[in-house]
């Protein structure tokens, strides 16, 4: 297949990339390169990639309805991997409309697009934090997720809506894919395991928001790109949402217990509140996305932690 993966410098998207490349496709990553954090350090991310003579990097934004129409007809994708938006639960409780404008209204451009120009089959790479705190849990695609805690999570709700009415307006097919709380290699710097190590192996202070309780189902990136590769392989239905997840819910006490048994050294503490935006837990049903796609997550958090932090090692200068 060609694919246009969006956001592919990132931390998901990278990987993949990479992956499809092994597996024989041709990917064209579009990516803006916002300085949401380091430009560079997403420029290294594609370092085997640009490698690969059936690679192709593109610079900008997939809000850009001319270069987005523009790459739509010289290039003839036959799926569209969309991993690109605005990252971040805290800042966009600062600035809503800036995430708006990305995750929502760059989402509708895109879309535009490729009713125009085609293809019409894309997998939407999407979020957990969009079930809020008052979704029973285990969570399950049918909660209708109508109270989002954070301007972040409300914009990639709205996508996802959007990705609907696409579909039954003009024959889009569209794989909706929600993610649960990512980690691994590359891991963007605002979240919590890989920048956790590093401070960790630099006998820096870790901040930990709330009392340790709260819970998170962590989720190895190489399990995600399991099930966005299935995704991108069969479209069971019209339109579909599916969750991505672990299947284990971690709370940050262990999470940090863990990590400090794998490195080998405790880790020094500092404790604050709650944070406006962040949930109290994630724990995903992923059974319709196991029967639609088999998909299974493989890689237990002992041994996520263990690649993490030998990447983290491996590259201080990130």
């Amino acid at each position: 297949m060609k694919i246009l993966v969006t956001g592919g410098a990132g931390f998901i998207g990278s990987h993949a990339c990479e992956r499809l490349l092994r597996l024989g496709h041709t990917v064209v990553a579009l990516d803006n390169f916002d300085p949401y954090y380091s430009p560079a350090r997403k420029r290294a991310n594609l370092a085997a990639a640009l490698q690969n003579p059936n690679f192709k990097l593109v610079e900008g934004c997939f809000g850009d309805a001319g270069l987005v129409r523009g790459l739509l007809k010289s290039e003839g994708f036959e799926h569209v991997l969309h991993l690109g938006g605005q990252a971040g639960v805290r800042p966009s409780l600062t600035d809503p409309l800036k995430y708006e404008r990305i995750n929502v209204a760059g989402f509708i451009v895109l879309m535009e697009a490729l009713r125009e120009c085609g293809p019409r089959r894309i997998v939407v790479g999407s979020t957990s934090s969009i079930y809020g705190n008052v979704t029973p849990v285990p969570f399950r695609e049918d909660a209708p997720c109508l109270m989002p805690v954070s301007p972040y999570a409300a914009t990639k709700r709205a996508a996802e809506i959007f990705a609907g009415t696409y579909c039954a307006l003009h024959g889009f097919q569209a794989n909706v894919m929600r993610f649960f709380t990512v980690y691994g290699p590359r891991q963007r710097p605002d979240m919590a395991i890989a920048p956790f190590s590093r401070k960790v192996l630099q006998g820096e202070t870790i901040t930990l928001f709330g009392d340790g309780t709260t819970s998170r189902d962590y989720t190895y990136v190489d399990d995600i790109v399991d099930g966005l590769v299935a995704a991108l392989e069969r479209f069971p239905e019209p339109f579909g949402i599916y969750n991505l997840g672990g299947e284990h819910p971690v709370t940050l006490n262990e999470l940090i217990a863990t990590l400090e048994d794998v490195i080998g050294k405790k880790a020094s503490i500092q404790r604050a509140p709650m944070q406006s935006g962040d949930v109290e837990r994630t724990f995903a049903d992923t059974s319709k996305a196991r029967a639609a796609f088999g998909y299974v997550p493989k890689v237990p958090l002992r041994e996520g932690i263990r690649r993490t932090v030998e990447w983290v090692r491996a590259n201080p200068q990130f």
